[in-house]
């Protein structure tokens, strides 16, 4: 078998760390962008989500929607908490303030995203949609 070459171990480590290194570099540039990261504001500009605020403000809007769905501030609290932010349906480039979709299950199975914007007032809710059904509201 002189005609065929066997890669030495050292080019197959090589090939590994270069696809390894591309790999990461591909998930750090895909995970900023699907995270909402803002790279072109200064980490002291960037709002945090507070899970447990002083205090929470309903917009006129956000009671209107919680009062059609059947949604307590109980509720609206306890998906603050523990629900999971959607990034793709969050604006934290919204100004005045940035917006946070948070997403989770009310008490009785409802699919719930509820939109916060931290203010300097409080934590602003303003909209309160159920993700399962269309509810009729006058809102």
């Amino acid at each position: 078998m002189r005609g065929k070459k066997r890669p030495n171990a050292r080019k197959i480590s090589i090939i590994l760390f270069i696809t390894l290194l591309a790999g990461v570099m591909l998930f750090r540039i895909l995970g900023t962008w699907e995270t909402g990261d803002l790279p072109d504001r200064r980490p002291e500009d960037v709002v945090v989500l507070d899970r447990f605020p002083d205090k929470l403000i309903f917009t006129r809007h956000a009671r209107c929607r919680m009062d059609c769905r059947k949604v307590s501030e109980g509720e609206v609290k306890d998906i603050l908490e523990k629900g999971r932010v959607n990034y793709k349906k969050s604006d934290l480039r919204a100004k005045p303030d940035p917006r946070y979709a948070v997403e989770g299950y009310s008490g009785d199975g409802q699919h719930l995203r509820i939109i916060f914007a931290p203010s300097r007032k409080g934590l602003v809710v303003i909209t309160c949609i159920d993700l399962n059904r269309e509810w009729q509201c006058k809102c």
